[in-house]
């Protein structure tokens, strides 16, 4: 296709070379057709993209990162240097008693020794999963006592027992009897299956 002179905006054909007749017959065909002029034709917007929600991803973000690296409460007990224990409210302190002397006895334990803040937390909610599609009640979660940590003091022991208290599955928990673990490992205590 080529543009017919400057000052038109009209567009003409040029065919292969062919017989003088053809091209008169091919002319007269088109003798009543009027171009479409420019200005006339409405061109559709292109279609965008679906708009990405930047504000909700960053809150989802902040979420899990506060999450992750949530305060933990320094109480009483953890100043005077006891072991912490946690029952639900509305339940008997009995269930520490017997959770201390270890009249339950451990069904699982998870080992958390050496993983980071991150991981430890991942593996304990996958854990607490499992054994609560297992309907496992009684479980030893081993945190350490943070020996080979820097300043020798444990990372992971406030922050397993910040979670657990957090999670609807656990009904209490103390410091395992030292033949259990002592100060490196808590004994957890799980609603059955049938608890709501």
């Amino acid at each position: 296709m080529k543009k017919r002179g400057k000052s038109s905006d009209y567009l003409t054909l040029e065919f292969p070379a062919s017989s003088c007749a053809d091209l008169e017959l091919v002319r007269s065909a088109f003798a009543d057709v009027v171009p479409i002029t420019p200005h006339g034709r409405v061109i559709p917007p292109p279609s965008r993209p679906p708009p990405i929600p930047l504000s909700r991803m960053r809150d989802e973000r902040e979420v899990i990162y506060e999450s992750m690296h949530d305060p933990i409460r320094w109480d009483e007990a953890t100043e005077n240097g006891e072991e912490l224990s946690f029952v639900r409210p509305g339940l008997s302190r009995l269930i520490l008693r017997r959770l201390r002397r270890g009249e339950w006895v451990s069904q699982a334990e998870l080992d958390l020794h050496g993983l980071t803040r991150r991981d430890a937390k991942i593996e304990l909610a996958n854990f607490l999963f499992e054994c609560k599609r297992h309907g496992i009640r009684c479980i030893r979660i081993i945190h350490g006592k943070g020996l080979g940590s820097i300043n020798r003091e444990p990372v992971l022991k406030l922050h397993v027992r910040h979670w657990l208290m957090q999670r609807e599955e656990v009904l209490a928990f103390v410091q395992a009897r030292p033949v259990d673990g002592g100060g490196g490992a808590v004994m957890v205590l799980l609603k059955s299956n049938t608890q709501r």
